[in-house]
């Protein structure tokens, strides 16, 4: 058997060592491309269900925000980067929320302090815009010809007035910029970076509002509930666990493609069904993430994977419940 590690804990230095090509969902590109190739690679995969289909159509064609819940793994967020993929709808426009974020988190950030700073020695009111950022939802709301995607996550650890501040957002798609209002009568146009990347814009008397509503999905993982009024604008998208052929589909999408030939392609979906019905007999009994199984998949499929007991031992610590304390 083919010695798989490339680590082996003895201390001695190694120069001869080199890692397979990682799984389509860990690759990272040295160009500055901000991602892009990942990003599209996840919009490329996902594997939509009519229900979500439904709903997402249903979203863009009545402006209204999407709230996906559904339990860690399910792809919740993936589902931000089909549709913009699939639509050719540019960059998603990602918000994450924690319990401190508010909405002019999301809006844009001014910063204050180095204009202050900058002004000691000259006056820089013309230079403004060098110091006011949109945030993800105030780029969402720049004017457009077609919507563009944000995506607001984890909306559920938010603090309990987020909601509530966001209504006001989702019906009249505008927002004021205070430091750009005040000095209209001196600068009605002034030029900011937005939250895309290297792309700046110009403001006209501080005010930004959209000529095309964006198409926003929320995620929770359902950790609260929400305010009836916040509800009331939003439709709502369950996401539940795939079943056995839904998980093929997905592991096919992820390590399988056109260029791959058919006789590997047979192999890698043999290989791999007996992890899914090992994956699916674990589920019953505690929360496990679909990129989880992913992850197993990859690994026994390497050509020098090890065998035996030890792919077993090495399969389950992957595959470790994601609500339990079995290592404490």
């Amino acid at each position: 058997m083919n010695d798989w590690k490339v680590f082996k804990g003895d201390g001695k230095e190694k120069d001869n060592w080199k890692l397979p090509d990682p799984p389509n969902w860990r690759k990272f590109r040295s160009d500055n491309d901000g991602g892009t190739a990942k990003k599209q690679r996840r919009g490329e995969t996902f594997q939509a269900r009519p229900e979500e289909i439904e709903l997402v159509n249903a979203a863009l064609y009545l402006r209204r925000p999407l709230l996906v819940t559904g339990k860690p793994g399910t792809g919740k967020t993936s589902l931000a980067y089909a549709v913009a993929h699939e639509l050719k709808l540019g960059e998603v426009l990602h918000w994450s929320v924690t319990t401190r974020t508010t909405l002019k988190d999301g809006l844009y950030r001014y910063d204050a302090i180095g204009r202050l700073q900058d002004a000691k020695d000259k006056d820089n009111l013309q230079e403004i815009g060098k110091y006011i950022d949109l945030g993800p939802l105030g780029t969402a709301l720049l004017p457009s010809e077609k919507p563009r995607v944000l995506l607001i996550d984890e909306i559920d650890k938010s603090d309990i007035d987020l909601p509530n501040d966001l209504l006001h957002i989702f019906e009249e798609g505008e927002f004021e910029i205070p430091e750009l209002r005040r000095i209209v009568s001196k600068l009605d146009e002034v030029e900011i970076q937005t939250a895309h990347t290297n792309t700046k814009v110009k403001i006209q008397n501080g005010r930004v509002r959209c000529t095309t509503f964006p198409f926003v999905i929320l995620t929770s993982n359902g950790e609260r509930d929400f305010p009836p009024p916040f509800l009331r604008r939003c439709l709502r998208l369950n996401i539940r666990e795939p079943n056995k052929e839904e998980l093929k589909r997905i592991v096919t999408a992820h390590l399988i493609n056109e260029k791959t030939p058919s006789k590997e392609a047979n192999s890698l979906i043999k290989q791999t069904d007996s992890l899914i019905t090992k994956f699916l007999e674990k589920r019953q009994n505690g929360e496990l993430a679909t990129d989880q199984l992913l992850n197993a998949v990859y690994l026994v499929t390497r050509e020098h994977f090890p065998k035996g007991d030890t792919k077993e031992k090495l399969v389950e610590q992957v595959l470790k419940y994601l609500d339990s304390s079995e290592d404490l």
